[in-house]
């Protein structure tokens, strides 16, 4: 004791113990860039001219190439949704070409060999005339939903899932444990059926056919069993599950609250999302919006919980979901004023021109690569 008096001293610093965050900035909080993402998403709903849903492909393949983790195996899924969004829309080009469109046409591109069908499948046909018209229609349409589809890949490579689920309010606990355990569950099954079918191949036994699914899905299933099982325990030493007494007048006031704010939320997405509905959407939205969160956190208080290191919603977090905001608002504006532009028509059949304003507006979309450049090494979205 006194050799390491002597060394240290009485008044001795000792090095602060690490505590895993990193100095300097803290990455964003995943809901804002969902709600960025979904913003972008609505502004292609509201058009199908294919020069702006370009430029909302390109807006979101920048942002995700500037600001996505390095590190993260999640932030590779932007290809892959890519790819599906691709085959989407080759299959609705396909779909139009076998099946026929019921948007008439006068430039007959090439005319297939039609196959005859019964009186009750009128309507319906395969084959025949395939028209540009059609074609350029299909295009319009498919190129439309592959936007949805990137714009949802953007969110899935740019939003650690874990920390999303660890954000969530204390009203959707349960659902987000749930999530969480079926996310690990899928890896943990492949894993096993890999190393049982190594293990029989070692031994000389097939692994493969009826027999060979049925040896090795039952030690599959009992490992999973187990597995759950383990889990549960884990989850009641930890205290999952319980909850706290509240009054039954919160409680009501809770259900009508979330209720009323999903039925809100549902009519003015189907208010956007059509062009006769746009008025009364704007309203219910943000009211069922505000009327769902309110119910959430009331709803919170019956599962009483902590968040170990929780993510802020800082100043950065308003700009990149005010941004998506801006560019879904906008161009819902631009659908109504200028209707011709944002939908091109195709009878007759005419080239699509890029309307300005939409474009800039398309363009606010780029604010996060702006505030958010290079996605630091975060230690909490480092793979385990």
């Amino acid at each position: 004791m006194g050799d390491i008096a002597g060394r240290w001293g009485p008044a001795a610093q000792f090095p602060a113990p690490r505590t895993g965050r990193k100095r300097g900035r803290v990455s964003l909080h995943p809901g804002a860039w969902w709600l960025w993402s979904l913003s972008l998403g609505v502004a292609a709903s509201r058009t199908s001219n294919p020069l702006l849903l370009a430029l909302l492909v390109a807006v979101t393949a920048y942002v995700v190439a500037v600001c996505r983790s390095r590190v993260a195996p999640w932030s590779r899924s932007y290809a892959a949704f890519a790819r599906l969004a691709l085959a989407v829309l080759l299959v609705r080009l396909a779909f139009t070409v076998v099946l026929g469109s019921p948007v008439p046409g006068a430039h007959t591109l090439v005319t297939l060999p039609e196959v005859p069908l019964p009186h009750w499948a009128q309507g319906i046909r395969l084959g025949g005339r395939v028209t540009a018209e059609a074609l350029v229609f299909a295009l319009y349409d498919g190129l439309r939903i592959a936007t949805l589809l990137v714009c949802v890949g953007a969110a899935n490579a740019l939003a650690n899932p874990a920390r999303l689920l660890k954000s969530l309010p204390g009203a959707l606990y349960e659902l987000g444990v749930a999530v969480v355990v079926a996310l690990t569950f899928a890896p943990h099954l492949v894993a096993d059926v890999q190393r049982l079918r190594a293990a029989r191949r070692l031994r000389g036994r097939p692994d493969s056919g009826i027999r060979g699914l049925l040896q090795v899905g039952l030690p599959v299933l009992e490992g999973a069993l187990e597995r759950s099982v383990a889990l549960a325990a884990a989850m009641d030493a930890r205290g999952y599950g319980r909850s706290a007494d509240v009054p039954d007048r919160v409680r009501r006031t809770t259900a009508v609250l979330t209720l009323g704010g999903l039925l809100g939320i549902c009519a003015g997405t189907y208010g956007l999302l059509t062009a006769e509905g746009s008025g009364y959407g704007m309203t219910l939205l943000p009211a069922g919006v505000a009327a769902a969160l309110a119910g959430l956190r009331l709803g919170g208080r019956r599962s009483p919980r902590t968040r170990y290191r929780p993510d802020p919603w800082d100043a950065r977090a308003w700009l990149v979901s005010g941004a998506g905001a801006a560019v879904a608002a906008l161009l819902t504006l631009a659908s109504v004023r200028d209707p011709d532009a944002l939908h091109p028509g195709v009878v007759p059949l005419v080239a699509p021109t890029l309307p300005l304003w939409p474009a800039a507006a398309v363009l606010l979309g780029l604010l996060p690569a702006l505030i958010v450049p290079g996605d630091p090494k975060d230690p909490r979205e480092e793979p385990s």
